[in-house]
């Protein structure tokens, strides 16, 4: 399966903008077909209603809340988000996965590529999906008693877009909007309004959501100034062809919504035919040094290396080579920056058991990611030769 999520998949209730679908507590037995369908009775039909409160929630109890407004999915689509109300001031900011298209080749594909709709993640929501981050019941979850905004993919953009682009011509030609940054920007004015001071945030996504989470960071960090932020990118190492982002990447128009106050990334400063995802976690780091930035990989992820074999490149060997040089280049000039490479192909770990499993010698991952979360000082770690192998 080509689809790089985290959650799983979702209903199929009617929804209205502005509206909650459905009040879904933690327990699986929750999401009963009675739940869903009152909640859906109760729809607001005005797309500028006044959304929910965080206030209105119960501790545990989840919502889905759509914006309205410019919001869409890929394929003009409702765009929701997903609130679970902690028992702490916390904030955990999760950005979901689901691929990317930029031409008329790998748009056409449509969900076998990139994920153009929520319905998945309704899906997941509705049948009580709980593992991994998403198991708040488990006490080693370092995110348990967090606020979770779990903001779904459906733009094939990685978060980043502010684009209408048409692919193809005649009867193949399909039309995409990549709306992902408008998506974000949505879900972050709800968050801001309705928590005002967190104690801490932890900004994280797996694989396209990994690349939301480093640009978003910046963003949340701008927003609350002196509370404690920390990012993870879950699987999303960046590693493209030279020729990526020159020829594909201004589909999505991305480069209107890089957090340009971040010296470096303002549209004077980019020049992007050059850039790489490090330049992006550099120039965000050392605005923010205060801050911990981080990546975690396993060595051969297969995910990311159909991507990569998607734009031109070879194989599971080179992009491994490339992951590894990429990951010391931040190094070699971000100190606050961490990285965790683990053996295997295994692409995302955040909504996996594995989450609570992987550890490279005594090191376990989750520890390691409770630390980031906490502001303990972690350690870079990494497999290294056999120990890398592939796990199967």
């Amino acid at each position: 399966m080509w689809v790089l999520w985290c959650l799983a998949a979702c209903s199929g209730a009617s929804q209205e903008a502005g509206s909650v679908d459905a009040a879904l507590s933690n327990d699986a037995d929750a999401a009963s077909a009675d739940a869903i369908s009152a909640a859906v009775d109760g729809l607001a039909s005005d797309a500028t209603a006044t959304l929910p409160t965080l206030a209105e929630l119960q501790v545990g109890e989840l919502l889905e809340i759509f914006p309205g407004g410019d919001t869409t999915c890929a394929l003009g689509g409702k765009f929701g988000f997903f609130v679970r109300k902690g028992k702490s001031n916390k904030l955990l900011l999760d950005f979901q996965g689901g691929g990317a298209c930029w031409n008329a080749l790998t748009c056409q594909i449509g969900n076998a590529i990139c994920t153009q709709d929520i319905s998945e993640t309704e899906a997941a929501v509705a049948a009580g999906y709980h593992e991994g981050i998403y198991d708040h019941a488990n006490p080693k979850n370092p995110f348990a008693d967090w606020t979770h905004v779990i903001i779904p993919y459906c733009t094939c953009d990685i978060h980043w877009g502010d684009a209408v682009a048409t692919y193809g011509e005649g009867k193949s030609a399909v039309t995409i909007h990549h709306k992902g940054a408008v998506n974000t920007q949505a879900v972050l004015d709800w968050v801001y309004a309705n928590m005002a001071q967190p104690e801490r945030i932890f900004v994280t996504g797996c694989s396209a959501g990994a690349y939301g989470s480093i640009v978003w960071s910046a963003f949340v960090a701008q927003h609350y100034p002196g509370v404690p932020v920390a990012q993870l990118g879950d699987s999303g190492a960046g590693i493209i062809t030279p020729s990526f982002l020159a020829d594909s990447f201004p589909s999505w128009n991305a480069a209107k919504h890089l957090p340009s106050f971040v010296p470096g990334l303002s549209a004077a400063q980019l020049d992007l035919p050059k850039m790489v995802l490090g330049d992006v976690y550099h120039h965000i780091a050392s605005h923010f040094p205060q801050f911990t930035f981080s990546q975690y990989n396993t060595a051969f992820d297969e995910n990311q290396t159909f991507y990569f074999q998607a734009m031109g490149g070879s194989d599971a060997k080179a992009w491994n080579q490339q992951m590894l040089a990429a990951i010391a280049k931040i190094h070699s000039d971000t100190p606050n920056f961490r990285s965790f490479v683990a053996p295997g192909e295994l692409h995302c770990i955040e909504p996996f058991p594995q989450f609570y499993q992987v550890h490279v010698g005594e090191q376990t991952l989750v520890d390691w990611v409770a630390g980031l979360a906490n502001g303990t000082s972690v350690t870079d770690v990494a497999c290294s030769g056999d120990a890398c192998a592939v796990v199967k």
